[in-house]
């Protein structure tokens, strides 16, 4: 049975222990054996090599060197890394090592939580297949970004909140690999609610299994 480790935290407004709860359940009908941990220091368990998966749900906070190193170790050696909106692409500011391997870091959500359009880039990819184009209600991330990330989905920018953006078209959705680790990320996902947009949910299922080697 494939095992998958979901280490949950940090900043609480975007519901960690919720979403990690959801997510368990998402992983267990894909027939996963799912461990939570609610501490940085599973990241620096020799068992992370074992793992088929790593789902990290973090917001800000910190993470130890040996931490950040076993990590990054073990997702160049083949263990998929998934995670969504600020739980992997806000998490642990000051490693750099980080954000290196996830392909990106948040930086602002101009008018907080405003109505906007998710542009689906790659619908020939199986993590977006069927998927059409559609609105979100939500934080709307503006994100610094790896140029060798594969996108598959974006946004664009109004300008309404931050004129000098206007028109940017922002990475939504990628998948990276970082040695020979499968990395995928969705900046989708505020607080748990937004896990009942089918849209939102199916992408982040397909993509988490495709980060597993599914």
């Amino acid at each position: 049975m494939r095992e998958a480790l979901i280490v949950w935290g940090g900043w609480s407004g975007h519901e960690p222990e919720q979403c990690a709860s959801i997510i368990a359940g998402m992983l267990e009908e894909e027939q996963f054996r799912v461990h939570l941990e609610n501490s940085t220091s599973a990241f620096a368990s020799p068992s992370l090599s074992t793992m088929s998966l790593i789902v990290p749900i973090y917001t800000m906070s910190k993470i130890e060197k040996d931490e950040i190193g076993n990590l990054s170790s073990a997702v160049r050696d083949g263990v998929g890394l998934a995670g969504y909106h600020g739980g992997m692409g806000d998490a642990f500011r000051e490693a750099v090592e980080y954000q290196f391997m996830c392909g990106g870091q948040w930086v602002a959500h101009p008018g907080n939580i405003i109505d906007y359009r998710v542009n689906v880039t790659r619908p020939d990819d199986p993590i977006m297949h069927g998927i059409q184009d559609f609105a979100y209600h939500s934080e709307q991330y503006y994100m610094h970004v790896d140029p060798s990330n594969e996108v598959l989905a974006t946004t664009t920018f109004s300008g309404e909140h931050a004129p000098w953006i206007e028109g940017v078209v922002m990475p939504v959705v990628w998948k990276r690999r970082h040695g020979t680790g499968r990395v995928f990320y969705s900046s989708l996902g505020h607080v748990a609610k937004e896990f009942d947009v089918p849209q939102m949910r199916t992408i982040f299922r397909r993509g988490m299994l495709w980060a597993a080697r599914d």
